[in-house]
């Protein structure tokens, strides 16, 4: 089994200083901004279903 691929950039204020959070599996903190915060995988998306797909109604 390979190792999940860390995150490379603080959601909140995009600095690169990110650490494992005591919280869990998924769960970073980030020293510059003192925020936590968690990522998880979904799952996959079926063909078609992309917001950006050909064919979807524009507003």
């Amino acid at each position: 089994m390979s190792e999940r691929a860390a995150p490379f950039f603080c959601p909140y204020c995009g600095d690169e200083d990110l650490r494992p959070n005591e919280q869990g599996h998924g769960a970073w903190e980030c020293s510059a901004c003192s925020r936590a915060f968690q990522l998880k995988f979904l799952g996959l998306l079926a063909p078609g279903t992309s917001s950006n797909a050909p064919g979807g109604k524009e507003i």
